[in-house]
């Protein structure tokens, strides 16, 4: 297995590629700011955004799409770095949180939340989402590792075909339970399972942002752990690290991120699987820099791809996890077929 920990790279050549990340980013974000029914001019929205702007693109641009903007960014660095600690801990470069059915766990919790609590429990509904995720999204992954364990170590190709057969049970009670709901519920649901960001409100931006805040940092905190992880059990309980305690608590942080996106986007799939690798060969595999890289090209997929979702089919809109699914899906055949 390559070195992870004495993989260093020059400092001025690291920050070079960090800062053109960030470049990328912006530019996703002026495209996808002009980009939609309502077109508004690159100048306009400058001066929207400096509070300068008409009425109808202050509208346009705080209403409608910088939220959705922000949801968009924000889940992709969720679902990115919960791919990247997937693969780490598991030491399985085909760990994703949708193939592995993490995901679809974080659907049925939402599903069933809907489908028999909604406007029942005296919370603010939309706070309560990612909870029930992470609730969902927590079952499940003690379910897969639980049986992809063997001899005391994860087996990587029993680990990622009880993911698949887990997702798809889950995939087919959620198709069940929707069918129990009402025409109003049902709607809701089947947009949000195809992995659409209709959250386009601010509020739907801070239940998220309240997730991202406490585990995008504590993830980055944790990269030390990951990187023993990632070399093997044995040199990990060598250095005195406690494998267990520590899987535990990378795999809750992993499935807290998915969960709380899954929440406010649905499941959208690959990203967790395509951003990790991105950042391994632009920035390497010490995961102290791979996973913020992650995080920014995991932002600049769903971004990008939700920005050709609104404009490919108007007045449509595609659900970014098609658009997704659309890349990922050969991207995952070619990784298994080198595997």
């Amino acid at each position: 297995m390559k070195p992870i920990v004495g993989n260093r790279m020059r400092q001025p050549k690291l920050i070079g590629k960090f800062i053109l990340l960030f470049l990328l980013l912006f530019a996703a974000l002026l495209i996808s700011l002009n980009s939609g029914l309502i077109r508004v001019a690159p100048m306009e929205v400058m001066r929207t955004l400096a509070g300068y702007g008409s009425g109808e693109s202050s509208i346009v641009m705080f209403d409608i799409r910088l939220p959705r903007i922000v949801i968009a960014m924000l889940v992709g660095a969720g679902f990115a770095v919960s791919g990247a600690i997937m693969q780490g801990i598991s030491q399985n470069g085909l760990a994703d949180p949708g193939i592995l059915g993490i995901n679809a766990g974080a659907g049925l919790g939402v599903v069933l939340y809907i489908a028999y609590f909604y406007g029942k429990i005296q919370l603010a509904p939309i706070y309560m989402l990612p909870l029930m995720a992470f609730i969902g999204a927590a079952a499940a992954a003690l379910f897969v590792f639980t049986l992809a364990y063997k001899d005391g170590k994860i087996i990587p190709m029993r680990l990622l075909l009880v993911g698949i057969a887990t997702g798809a049970g889950i995939s087919a009670a959620m198709l069940f339970l929707t069918y129990r709901m009402n025409a109003y519920n049902y709607d809701f649901v089947k947009i949000w399972l195809s992995g659409s960001i209709w959250g386009t409100n601010w509020s739907y931006v801070v239940a998220v942002l309240l997730w991202m805040i406490v585990l995008l940092p504590y993830a980055i905190y944790k990269a030390h752990r990951i990187n023993l992880l990632y070399m093997g059990e044995e040199i990990a309980a060598g250095v005195g690290l406690s494998v267990q305690k520590e899987r535990a608590i990378l795999m809750a942080i992993a499935v807290g991120l998915a969960g709380s996106c899954v929440a406010v986007a649905g499941s959208i799939g690959f990203v967790g699987l395509i951003a990790p690798h991105l950042a391994k060969l632009t920035i390497g595999r010490n995961y102290k820099v791979l996973l913020p890289s992650a995080a920014i090209i995991g932002s600049i997929l769903v971004l990008i791809s939700d920005t050709i979702g609104r404009i490919i089919a108007q007045p449509v809109d595609i659900p970014v996890g098609i658009v997704t699914a659309a890349v990922g899906a050969p991207y995952f055949l070619y990784l298994l077929t080198k595997k």
